[in-house]
């Protein structure tokens, strides 16, 4: 009984949490595994979300330090389960919040991995000589992301519809389903223009109407036969770690968040300011685009280096 009831309140969590926040179907997905790894340690302790008490709180969180989980990542379960409880309490279910006098655990800031511009330039070169119509699609996701700073997810989620007449914005559907405006740079233009030449490929044939080698109809930027509907961001991920290594960029520095990461750094080491970046990359907040702010630190010096008269002068 136990067991069904946890689950319960699991899903009603979820069902508010996209009801009434918009949360992704990826964040429900986080959401439901830590929510689940959480409710797996109180029935080994022989507690549920309902009875649970700070102490068995505490012990979850001693048993992720134990299992040797990085403090963000403790940190981001242990959101999960606060937002958890203040639901149960403010739904009635119980009338106090076990999570709310649990500390964080403390982490240091640690900086995004960025390429540097000739690493990028080796990548999209790389593209660039990719043989076929499969070539033609890389060229364009990597150019989009470099040139946009999209996450993976709306990448490869962009309705055919954002990019189907050589636009100079995109529109892209964020966390929430909030939507954005980002500029695209002309080589993302071209590469586009040239992938939407031969998208129809990529789409599944119509065999519905007995047409097996006429391609159907899809609602994608990046049509897949998967079941999905389109190309997956495991197979984007695949796709760039050997494009990594046909660039001769080592794979292991190279993600779709990489590339996100560098798409920001470039930017403001090019003179972007945080508020132009913040509506870019889709924050919410600033206060996640300041991560970047060591490379306005790193420019600032190298200004101070370059221009201030005290910086060069001879002494002694």
């Amino acid at each position: 009984m136990a067991k069904a009831l946890t689950s319960s309140l699991i899903s009603a969590f979820l069902e508010m949490m996209a009801a009434e926040r918009g949360a992704s179907v990826h964040t429900l997905d986080a959401y439901r595994r830590d929510l689940e790894d959480y409710a797996s340690s109180l029935t080994a302790g022989k507690a549920d979300p309902v009875s649970a008490s700070d102490a068995d709180v505490r012990r979850y969180m001693a048993e992720l330090g134990s299992a040797g989980l990085a403090p963000r990542t403790q940190a981001r379960r242990l959101s999960a389960l606060r937002q958890f409880h203040k639901f149960l309490y403010s739904d009635g279910y119980r009338d106090d919040d076990p999570s709310s006098n649990i500390d964080s655990p403390q982490q240091g800031q640690t900086l995004p991995k960025f390429l540097s511009i000739e690493e990028i330039d080796r990548l999209i070169i790389a593209a660039t000589n990719h043989p076929g119509i499969k070539g033609k699609r890389l060229l364009a996701m990597v150019e989009l992301m470099y040139a946009t700073g999209m996450r993976v997810s709306e990448l490869v989620e962009l309705p055919f519809a954002a990019a189907a007449r050589d636009p100079q914005m995109l529109i892209v559907r964020g966390k929430g389903s909030k939507e954005r405006l980002v500029p695209l740079s002309d080589p993302a233009r071209d590469a586009l223009r040239d992938y939407l030449e031969v998208r129809d490929a990529f789409i599944p044939s119509d065999k519905s109407n007995g047409h097996a080698d006429r391609p159907g109809q899809s609602s994608y930027l990046f049509p897949s036969r998967g079941k999905t509907g389109h190309l997956t961001r495991q197979m984007f991920l695949k796709m760039i770690k050997d494009l990594a290594i046909e660039a001769g960029v080592p794979p292991s520095k190279v993600s779709p968040h990489v590339l996100r990461h560098s798409f920001a750094s470039h930017l403001l080491a090019n003179g972007a300011d945080l508020r132009s970046l913040q509506k870019m990359l889709g924050h919410s907040d600033i206060s996640t685009t300041q991560i970047y702010t060591h490379v306005l630190e790193s420019r600032l010096r190298g200004l101070v280096q370059e221009h201030h008269p005290l910086a060069t002068r001879a002494i002694g």
